[in-house]
């Protein structure tokens, strides 16, 4: 039984704000993807131009936690204050995107910037929830990265409101829910139980060195790092999967926008049940869980996709929406728990920096082979899972609370 106090209202508050802030801002991670089908159809994109739209996100995101970690940023200034800026930043190079010049190479531009941008999004967004409920880490990043999975999923959930819209206002939209959530988290600010403030301005690139080769963060990485490779390229592959499958031309189900934001947004589900088995299993064993059950569905559909019966594959696909990122959260909250408290920040952000790296590699090779592997491409993703199952086996043989 879990004898940790129960959440204060001031901190499930507190939680609530930065989850939908959370939730508001990620909407520009793929805004660009809920908006493939018209890309395709006025820039004459391929699967492999999205992959590249989708991979500078990534790049973006990679250098900006970087930066962010290795300058002692994230350490040194109050979380919600990074948080604020980068949203309003993101915003507007989101609407560069939508309304700046066209073309693939300034597109691949502005997306670039929305990933710099982002960085001071979601890690951030762990540090503040951290600091707020310091006591509940693992149910609580469960919950903040459910809603990274809805902003996740908005997009397509907009392009699908709005089928009548011009696609540059579906993707203007997720800027002006950034502005909501910078607002948000500019009135909470920080919480209480926040990290002290580092004053050195040198990068602690040798105090994070030693923190990962610590065994429980060391696995924890490792299980991330195997689970990064599957979880955004499955999310950059699932519109082209259902059009592929003709899951689409189902009368009745939403079509691509439709299924598309069933299968990412059910992800969200799989966080908040994940979120509240750690309480009573641990987060290890809960990352194992989804792990093994996320890699048996990348099996199952690589070799069954074209043989299943739409509605065997719709489960299929939904099952897979809802495991691959309920580990997400428990290796964060891992993480959080085996390091310094006064580098959880720059740790977090070094640990993503790594795992948004291999997207960019998972995402690239995915979707352009797609046309070459078709359904089967599946089986591309298969080794993230069985890696991250291995490299976290000392945590979850003997899991610990988190």
């Amino acid at each position: 039984m879990d004898a940790r106090p129960a959440a204060t209202p001031r901190q499930a508050t507190a939680v609530a704000v930065i989850a939908v802030a959370q939730l508001l801002g990620t909407s520009l991670w793929f805004s660009a993807n809920g908006a493939a089908d018209d890309l395709m159809r006025a820039w004459g994109a391929t699967a492999a131009d999205i992959g590249w739209l989708t991979g500078a996100v990534q790049i973006g995101f990679i250098l900006g936690t970087l930066g962010i970690a290795l300058g002692g940023i994230a350490d040194r200034f109050a979380a919600s204050r990074i948080f604020v800026v980068c949203a309003v930043l993101g915003a507007l190079f989101n609407a560069g995107f939508a309304y700046g010049p066209h073309g693939l190479a300034p597109a691949i531009g502005f997306r670039f910037l929305v990933g710099l941008a982002l960085a001071g999004i979601y890690p951030l967004g762990m540090k503040l929830i951290i600091g707020w409920a310091p006591r509940h880490a693992g149910l609580a990043l469960a919950l903040l990265v459910g809603m990274l999975t809805l902003g996740t999923a908005l997009p397509h959930g907009m392009r699908l409101a709005g089928s009548v819209w011009p696609w540059q206002q579906v993707i203007v939209a997720s800027s002006l829910l950034a502005l909501v959530a910078a607002l948000m988290v500019g009135l909470l600010g920080d919480g209480p139980g926040a990290a002290p403030r580092r004053r050195s301005t040198i990068a602690p690139l040798a105090e994070i060195r030693a923190a990962f080769r610590a065994p429980p963060l060391r696995a924890a990485a490792l299980g991330y790092f195997g689970h990064m490779w599957e979880l955004y390229a499955f999310w950059t592959l699932v519109p082209l999967l259902v059009a592929r499958t003709g899951l689409d031309r189902q009368g009745g189900w939403g079509g691509v926008s439709g299924l598309s934001f069933a299968i990412i947004a059910i992800g969200a589900l799989g966080c908040f049940a994940g979120g509240a088995l750690s309480r009573r299993y641990g987060s290890a064993r809960v990352a194992a869980v989804a792990l093994a059950l996320s890699g048996a569905c990348c099996a199952l559909f690589g070799g069954l996709a074209a043989t299943l019966a739409p509605s065997a594959l719709l489960v299929l696909l939904l099952v897979w929406g809802a495991s691959v990122v309920a580990d997400s959260p428990q290796f964060s909250a891992l993480s959080a728990a085996a390091c310094p408290p006064q580098l959880v920040a720059s740790v977090l952000a070094v640990q993503n920096s790594i795992g948004f790296a291999i997207t960019v590699v998972a995402i690239a090779a995915s979707t352009s082979l797609l046309d070459a592997w078709k359904l089967h491409i599946a089986w591309l993703l298969l080794p993230g899972p069985v890696i991250g199952l291995i490299g976290l086996y000392p945590a979850w043989r003997r899991p610990k609370r988190g």
